[in-house]
Parts: C-alpha cells; structure tokens; sequence
C-alpha cells in the first residue's frame, strides 16, 4: 500500500459478509437488498466466495432470508457459510449486524 493509499485507509467503511459460494449465496445477495433500502449494496463475486458490502453498517434479518430462500433458516446455516466478514459484527437468531466502528 502506497503512502499516500495508507493515510486515507481510514476512509474505508466498508462492512459485510464474505461468503463461501453455496446455495444460499443468491438469498443472502436479495436480502442484504431488502434488509438495507437506503444502502448501495455491493456484491463481488470471485466465483468461489462473494464478498456482499455497503459503507457503514449492513444487517440481515432471519425472517428475510427466509423469504428470499423460500424456506426456514436459521441463522447458524449463515455462520457455517461465513468465510469471513470486514468490520465488527453482532449476532441474535433473528439478525446479523455488521458494522463499522471507529475506535482511536
């Protein structure tokens, strides 16, 4: 990273999952859309993973990605399919929040 790229690294709020491909890759894309109406949701897809962002903070609802997948989830069927994540996160059985902090 250049000097120049290192001073504004603190610019990058960028939060989200990073997800194994798998079945539920296309219902959790759809729900992060639902889930945050007033975000520009981005998706990169490396064909074996995706990596699902919006600056500042991006929530998935349980009830959502069961809409989307047409089916009961539970949330620990996000966890198992959860390579990583970027920012901090909070996990209930009805949503996952991840978030950006900025701590000093």
């Amino acid at each position: 990273m250049s000097t120049d790229n290192t001073a504004h690294a603190y610019r990058n709020n960028r939060v989200g999952p990073v997800l194994r491909a798998s079945s539920i890759t296309a219902g959790v894309i759809e729900a992060a859309h639902e889930d945050n109406p007033d975000k520009e949701i981005n998706v990169d897809d490396k064909l074996a993973y995706v990596r699902i962002y919006a600056d500042g903070e991006l929530i998935l609802r349980r009830a959502t990605l069961e809409e989307t997948l047409g089916r009961p989830f539970r949330m620990s069927e996000l966890e198992v399919n959860l390579s990583s994540f970027a920012g901090r996160i909070e996990t209930t059985d009805d949503y996952v929040r991840f978030y950006y902090e900025k701590t000093l």
